[in-house]
């Protein structure tokens, strides 16, 4: 196992220079030794970090993140969260105010006793063997360097750190209740800031997103033997740790004391995350190309008869008002997620890039589903948030984009695609007495039905007839509300992909999935990156739907305006009432059931989307200019030939009035 990741680490990042040899990186490689204490909630730790500059550039200081001292009162983090909290975003239909809080977090922080704060403190910190002045800033450690760190070097930085696991509230902490779950181990270590052509990213931990720098962790935990880990990495002493990590069959041979030391691997990745419960069950699958699927849930008894006992009447009669019911249920709910994921994995690689490590592990705990390297945390068995998390291992995970500016391309991304991996879901698993075959294509919507990114698309309008849309720029901590964020990153970006499809064409949007994917996995792409991939596989210009739809808040809405016969022909006059200017699909359908596509490219284009299968013949017209607020399309038919004009059939186009966008020849 530990030849493989050696050989893993070292072709990884080969690939990865090979895509993009232009663009520097940094590199980290953290070897960790902590000690947890379930009694009092707290670890000590041992962290070495070599860190090497690969920038042209000679760093004065270094920037670590602190993550878990965010979660004492009076925080940034609680502060901002009960400020948002006193805006009114509308009434609820009996009449309650809807405040903009984070459910999850609302002032929760600010209540938080001693013993449940969450903190990090840095007992000593060297480099190269060299006590380092440092200075802690909430959740950003500054270190004023001694001596730079030169271009092309490499340090090591040596640290010793203690940490309180704080009560759950965000993402990471300890004893939910509403999941049982001890220890959702996320952003629990002393991490190094990013530091890219765009200077060091030391973002305090307000609420969002994260960014990372690449490298390879070596983390032993030593913990209560009674607990059952998982998350990040490989486990390398398996046979010491059972808990069916070990070879099937085999004898498992554990060392004697209270604890075990749980010793993981991580080749190329750019965070660690672990969860820990005594009560944890195991249930492990391969995948066709040999991953391994781990699906770690809490099964604990105490837990899932309170939750059984306080359900609603209806809810416990759909269990037979029987708790052996409910628990069967339960364990087949994360079983579920396991056979899922063996199912979807095919179509995921073949649709969005391979999975480049061998393993995936879903872990309960957390506070709704949040995404970390190798593996997810999910507060309960919904195949929607194991999709979508899992998802986040291409669209964050291999790319590593700065969250924090492109939340966007992060949620938005990975919703797009998550939606693709359930709508295949069910359908293999509808396709009753149909073969097996796992290098199938995978089966596609049909270009002339309506887009299955619907949800997307109804956020996205809600959003922007809200009057609190802000351009998809707003760096993720500085949105003026959680609900302009929330739709913004999910929704608007999700319509991004999707609308791209409709001005490229979907099979080549697929494309340029599967060549982003190629070229910048590994290497924090940002979003002029992926324009200029765009670009290069469609072979039009695409520059300008980015300055619209990602650098501003400008609507789309285009309208049949009128029809009219004229020289034994049809004319259609289609009018622009926005200032988003796109590409138009125009179906005409007629009297004797035939339809045709008549498609209008936009100026700024340059180019041509290629006709798209399963769409009626189209005709190609000249490019409407964006200048000219009306175009007139002429068909070859008399107006009594007509039964419907429609923009859009596929209802791809972000258009904010689809009202209009029909007319009915009568």
């Amino acid at each position: 196992m530990k030849l493989t990741v050696f050989l893993v680490s070292l072709l990884i990042p080969g690939i990865c220079a090979f895509a993009q040899p232009d663009r520097w990186q940094q590199k980290v490689n953290y070897t960790m030794d902590v000690d947890m204490n379930v009694q009092t909630n707290r670890l000590t730790g041992k962290q070495k970090l070599v860190y090497t500059n690969n920038s042209p550039d000679t760093l004065y200081k270094a920037f670590y993140h602190l993550y878990f001292n965010a979660f004492q009162p009076n925080s940034m983090m609680d502060v901002r969260s009960r400020e948002l909290g006193k805006i009114v975003l509308g009434r609820d239909r009996r009449g309650n105010e809807q405040r903009d809080w984070d459910p999850r977090v609302r002032d929760r922080i600010y209540n938080l006793k001693p013993d449940e704060i969450g903190f990090q403190r840095i007992v000593s910190l060297k480099m190269n063997g060299t006590a380092q002045p440092f200075e802690v800033k909430e959740t950003i450690l500054q270190v004023n360097l001694t001596k730079p760190i030169l271009p092309h070097a490499s340090v090591t930085f040596d640290m010793d750190f203690e940490a309180q696991v704080p009560l759950q509230i965000r993402r990471s902490g300890r004893d939910n209740p509403g999941t049982g779950v001890r220890y959702s181990m996320s952003q629990w270590y002393p991490k190094m800031c990013e530091y890219d052509y765009e200077g060091w990213h030391p973002t305090p931990y307000i609420a969002r997103e994260f960014y990372g720098v690449w490298g390879d962790y070596d983390v032993k935990i030593t913990i209560d033997k009674n607990y059952l880990l998982g998350g990040t990495g490989y486990l390398q002493n398996p046979q010491q740790i059972g808990y069916g990590y070990e070879t099937t069959g085999s004898q498992v041979a554990r060392p004697a004391g209270d604890k075990l030391t749980w010793h993981f691997l991580a080749p190329n990745v750019h965070d660690f995350m672990w969860a820990a419960d005594p009560e944890y069950k195991h249930i492990v699958r391969t995948a066709p190309n040999g991953t391994t699927i781990h699906v770690i849930y809490d099964a604990g008894e105490k837990t899932l008869r309170q939750r059984f006992d306080t359900m609603g009447a209806r809810l416990k009669a759909s269990y037979k008002n029987d708790f052996q019911t409910y628990q069967t249920a339960y364990d087949a709910s994360w079983t579920q997620i396991a056979d899922a994921a063996v199912i979807v994995l095919p179509f995921i690689e073949k649709t969005f890039g391979p999975y480049p490590y061998k393993q995936y592990s879903f872990v309960h705990g957390g506070d709704g589903g949040m995404e970390y390297p190798m593996a997810t945390l999910i507060s309960g068995a919904s195949l929607g948030t194991a999709f979508h998390e899992w998802m986040h291992s291409w669209y964050q995970m291999m790319m590593g984009t700065n969250e924090s500016l492109y939340p966007w391309m992060d949620e938005g991304f990975t919703s797009y695609a998550s939606t693709l991996v359930m709508q295949y879901y069910r359908q293999k698993t509808n396709q009753a007495a149909a073969a097996d075959d796992e290098d199938e294509a995978p089966r596609r919507r049909p270009v002339a039905g309506v887009t299955p990114h619907g949800a997307s698309y109804n956020g996205y309008f809600n959003l922007a007839k809200s009057g609190l849309e802000e351009p998809l720029t707003t760096h993720s901590d500085h949105y003026n509300t959680n609900y302009a964020y929330s739709q913004a990153a999910y929704s608007k970006g999700a319509v991004f992909m999707e609308q791209l499809g409709y001005i490229t064409g979907a099979q080549v949007r697929d494309k340029i999935l599967l060549e982003y994917y190629r070229q910048w996995h590994f290497k924090h792409p940002n979003v002029n990156d992926f324009i200029q991939v765009a670009e290069k596989v469609s072979g039009m210009k695409l520059d300008w739907y980015r300055e619209y739809w990602v650098n501003t808040t400008k609507l789309i809405e285009y309208a049949v305006d009128s029809i009219w016969e004229e020289g034994g022909k049809t004319k259609v006059r289609l009018l622009n009432r926005g200032d988003l200017p796109m590409p138009i699909d125009l179906q005409v359908t007629y009297k004797d059931g035939s339809k045709e596509l008549h498609y209008i490219p936009q100026y700024f284009m340059f180019g041509e989307k290629p006709a798209e299968s399963g769409a009626p013949t189209r005709t190609v017209h000249d490019a409407w200019k964006w200048t000219h607020p009306t175009y007139i399309v002429e068909l070859p038919k008399k107006l009594d030939d007509l039964a419907l004009v429609e923009i859009d059939p596929t209802q791809r186009l972000a258009d904010i009035n689809r009202d209009n966008n029909k007319r009915e020849i009568r």
